[in-house]
């Protein structure tokens, strides 16, 4: 019989309580600030509505996110062993976040305090859905009845197929968040110019083109999606900040070109829309390779 294990991990994934249900694993909260306050991201939104966070974005606040906190993390993995499972933690991108060092940090002190207990952690080297559909993947394979190192090891094979690609529609965040020059969103809003990013092999957001125009920008990760998907999708997640029915448009064009088993639209929580602002829109699906 399987030693009996928990699949953990953080609320970068963005999914939503009933897919986390779904999956049958446990989703850790990351923290963010606004006007001057902390809160804990769950996938619910307890602490904080996710409508209230992007009205305040569109109002001018800034929201920031915070490094991990290892003890926050110990403490989450720890209610497991105590009761006897084995951890398996699927970590947001080391290229993005200090997550994964914070998470491994806490899985090293535990190991030895728990020596007879089995923790793992992958680094997806993934974000937002792209994360999320690692974890569901994840999850549904541990639900079948495969063992802790059979889910490792899946979750390690196909981390780098894992295509994630994404527009903003304002650039003001990037420029915030360095990840474009002052300059170079003066120029693009003037021109309307909409950056196509993805994260590539090595966990990290960048740019890849710029096209001219919101719908020209969507139609981009429809066509990289031609591009690089493998046939036959399971599940396909469409993730947005307050442009659900661009998501719903962007939803239907994959569907009649690929006929996935599902394709799910979920909203980008706070972890990541902290950086990306109103108007990001996500696809993410299994590829060839990234």
């Amino acid at each position: 019989m399987c030693q009996p294990y928990v699949i953990l991990t953080e609320s970068s994934c963005d999914l939503t309580p009933e897919l986390v249900e779904q999956a049958g694993v446990e989703v850790l909260p990351l923290s963010f600030t606004i006007d001057g306050k902390n809160y804990p991201h769950y996938p619910d939104g307890r602490e904080y509505p996710l409508d209230q966070f992007y009205n305040r974005m569109k109002e001018g606040a800034v929201a920031v996110t915070a490094a991990a906190n290892v003890a926050e993390l110990s403490d989450g993995m720890e209610a497991h062993l105590r009761q006897g499972k084995d951890v398996l933690f699927l970590c947001f991108s080391s290229g993005l976040s200090s997550t994964r060092d914070a998470c491994a940090i806490a899985a090293g002190e535990l190991q030895e305090k728990y020596p007879d207990r089995k923790i793992y952690t992958v680094d997806t080297l993934a974000a937002s859905g792209g994360q999320g559909l690692l974890v569901l993947l994840a999850g549904r394979k541990r639900l079948t009845g495969a063992t802790i190192e059979e889910v490792r090891d899946f979750a390690e094979q196909i981390k780098l197929h894992i295509g994630h690609w994404f527009t903003v529609d304002s650039l003001t965040y990037l420029k915030r968040g360095g990840r474009v020059s002052p300059a170079a969103a003066a120029v693009g809003t003037m021109l309307n110019i909409k950056p196509v990013l993805h994260v590539d092999n090595e966990g990290h957001l960048i740019p890849v083109e710029k096209v001219r125009g919101r719908r020209a920008a969507i139609r981009a990760l429809f066509r990289h999606m031609e591009e690089t998907a493998i046939p036959n999708q399971e599940t396909v997640l469409v993730c947005h900040t307050c442009c659900r029915e661009e998501a719903e448009g962007l939803r239907d064009l994959v569907q009649e070109r690929f006929s996935p088993k599902e394709i799910l639209i979920t909203d980008v929580g706070p972890i990541i829309g902290a950086h990306t602002g109103p108007g990001l829109m996500a696809l993410f699906f299994v590829a060839k390779e990234r």
